[in-house]
């Protein structure tokens, strides 16, 4: 069906006919208190964080990229306190992977950043989607050879006075699980390329939070990231946006015991944002075995910029009131939502930003829009676009 032509042309027809209008943003106001209300130091983070993955497009384009200290042609200016590490592009196969790594500096929270970034390509975004999955194995199981180097089983220092090691060596068994073959061969293919200079970084800063940041398919290779990162003793922090299903039930049942995602909100250090027509959260199809995982954050409104009272949490894996409720919610022209694969230039990029142009300020609409910045008052509001 993605590859049909009657479906291009009606894609090309949205497209024309503007299907994303510019919307005026809403008073940054406190609401209601309730279990599915976002702080406003959340919505910082995660408008934050939309920036910092938009960079890692920068990756991999041709002619452009990140250079140090913390150089690039989208929005690296904005972060006058970031020092680049390092940028990696696997290649432009099915299994690509690009992003880079970061230094967040004081006065700035000090954290080492990964972004991972989504794929260019569509069709390999729609092949991506419909690849059988495989059996999990939590590292180490899965390494390559039975003598891997340091930066693959990395030498944790002692980090408590009693001078015991966590257990990098030791995770939890992941009993019948399964993931998708796609992303998995991605991350492996990733974590060849960045664990040398990672592992060194986290000795130089043992005091900086580990922050990992997704968008699209780069959202499920920062989920199996976050995993092997567990296993390894350290404490990673995760955030994605428009995050494919990864993985079976017992994986997603895995993700959430690994972060000990809870019902204390505050807490938990795995956010799954989702946006309202995005198919790509609701693929691959559960009648092939996927499912989603917990601690969803979704954004109702279909235009940009979202305001506070757009966004809220969502209860257990698939809340029927957040993304997984969207093909039953009256699908328009008999659509359902996961097949809308137009909207993977629109709704699946719209994530406080328009996501995915190496631009100055990224999407040219955005070029004399606000952010917010610590330190606002709440009662700001976001120019229109």
């Amino acid at each position: 069906m993605a590859n049909s032509p009657g479906l291009l042309i009606y894609a090309l027809l949205v497209c024309i006919a503007g299907r994303y209008a510019a919307s005026e943003q809403a008073p940054l106001l406190p609401h209601a208190s309730n279990d599915t209300t976002v702080s406003v130091d959340l919505f910082r983070e995660l408008e934050e964080l939309a920036r910092i993955v938009d960079i890692s497009y920068c990756v991999g384009t041709a002619g452009l990229g990140i250079s140090k200290p913390f150089e690039c042609a989208s929005r690296c200016s904005e972060f006058e306190n970031f020092e680049l590490v390092t940028a990696w592009n696997t290649g432009p196969l099915l299994s690509d992977s690009c992003g880079y790594i970061a230094l967040s500096h004081p006065p700035s929270p000090p954290r080492i950043l990964l972004a991972f970034r989504g794929t260019y390509s569509i069709a390999n975004t729609i092949v991506d989607l419909s690849t059988v999955p495989q059996e999990y194995v939590p590292y180490p199981g899965d390494d390559d050879d039975d003598n891997p180097p340091d930066f693959v089983s990395p030498r944790i220092k002692h980090v408590n006075p009693s001078g015991e090691d966590p257990p990098p060596s030791d995770p939890p068994k992941c009993d019948n699980c399964t993931v998708h073959t796609g992303f998995y061969t991605s991350w492996l293919n990733t974590r060849k390329a960045i664990l040398p200079s990672l592992t060194e970084t986290i000795e130089k800063y043992p005091n900086y939070q580990l922050v990992l940041v997704g968008h699209s398919l780069g959202g499920a290779v920062a989920a199996l990231a976050g995993l092997d990162f567990k296993a390894r003793g350290w404490d990673p922090k995760v955030t994605t946006f428009g995050e494919p299903r990864t993985g079976n039930k017992h994986l997603m049942a895995y993700i959430n015991a690994r972060f000990n995602i809870t019902s204390n909100k505050t807490s938990n250090a795995f956010h799954r944002v989702t946006h309202t027509s995005d198919p790509v959260p609701l693929l691959p199809l559960a009648e092939w075995g996927y499912t989603m995982h917990s601690e969803e954050l979704f954004i109702s409104a279909p235009d940009l910029p979202p305001s506070i009272e757009d966004i809220r949490h969502c209860h257990g894996d698939e809340d029927p009131s957040c993304i997984a409720g969207s093909d039953s919610d009256g699908p328009s022209w008999g659509i359902p939502a996961r097949f809308k694969f137009w909207e993977l230039f629109f709704a699946h990029r719209d994530y406080f930003w328009r996501l995915g142009l190496c631009v100055p300020g990224g999407d040219p609409k955005d070029w004399y829009r606000k952010y917010l910045k610590p330190g606002d008052e709440v009662e700001e509001s976001v120019d229109e676009l």
